[in-house]
Order: C-alpha cells, then sequence, then structure tokens
C-alpha cells in the first residue's frame, strides 16, 4: 500500500517514518519492504525499480528515508542520488548495495550519501543505521 505525503500514521504518540526502497531485484524490494513493516517505527511509501523511477516516487511521496541500490539499469544508485540530494538536500539516503567497492564509497560520500550497508551484512545492521538518521539521540 502507498500513501501520499499529507499522511503519516501515528504510533505511540509520534509519527512513523516513510521509506522509499529502490533495488531492480524484486525480492530484494519485497524483503526490505517486509523488514520494514515489521518494525513499529517505519512505513514503505513506495518502491522503485530503478534510479529515474526512485526520482518519481521521491518527488511523489516525499519519504523521510530512501534506501537505494547501487547498480540498476536506466539510472544507477550514484545517479539517482545525486539527483535527489537537490530536490530533498535533508532526506537521508543509504546505499544498500552488493556492489560497493571503495571508489563508489567515496563517491557516494562526495555526493551525500548519509550511510552505507551492505546485502552481506545482516538486515539489523540497516535498520539500525535507518534510525540512527531518523531518530537521532540527544546529544
Amino acid at each position: 500500500m502507498q500513501y501520499g505525503p499529507q499522511w503519516r500514521r501515528l504510533v505511540r504518540g509520534f509519527v512513523m517514518k516513510s521509506v522509499l526502497i529502490v533495488d531492480d531485484n524484486m525480492f530484494i524490494r519485497q524483503a526490505l519492504r517486509e523488514l520494514f513493516e515489521r518494525e513499529t517505527d517505519f512505513q514503505v511509501c513506495g518502491e522503485a525499480e530503478n534510479g529515474r523511477e526512485a526520482i518519481e516516487q521521491a518527488e511523489k511521496w516525499h519519504p523521510d528515508l530512501v534506501v537505494l541500490d547501487l547498480s540498476m539499469p536506466v539510472m544507477n544508485g550514484l545517479d539517482a542520488a545525486r539527483i535527489l540530494k537537490r530536490l530533498m538536500p535533508t532526506v537521508p539516503l543509504i546505499l544498500y548495495s552488493a556492489f560497493a567497492d571503495r571508489t563508489s564509497e567515496l563517491q557516494a560520500k562526495l555526493i551525500g550519501i548519509s550511510d552505507l550497508v551492505s546485502k552481506s551484512e545482516s538486515v539489523s545492521v540497516l535498520i539500525g543505521k535507518a534510525r540512527g538518521l531518523l531518530h537521532p539521540r540527544a546529544a
């Protein structure tokens, strides 16, 4: 189910954070959707299978967080991230990829990607980094 930017679910007195999932692999998108939807503080507002669709979905749904793959057809994750950071400079982006090398990691940081998570890591790492970006603790 997808929701417009004006709709935010309240759980335990706080607004749930919306996530846009971007990956060319349908099974990964589905797994990430299920993962985020099991959490009480996240809702998935949309999905995209390439960078161009990610930009369209982000403009439509105004997510609080974008999780995107690096290697995708049509437009890769780094090119999409450049545009997304111009459109939504305060929205954190997490690069979730199996193909990140040192050069890609450096490019990602220069573009403004907030964090990188390898697909070989536990999914709890992804959720933890997402929470850390969206629910920063008071210093």
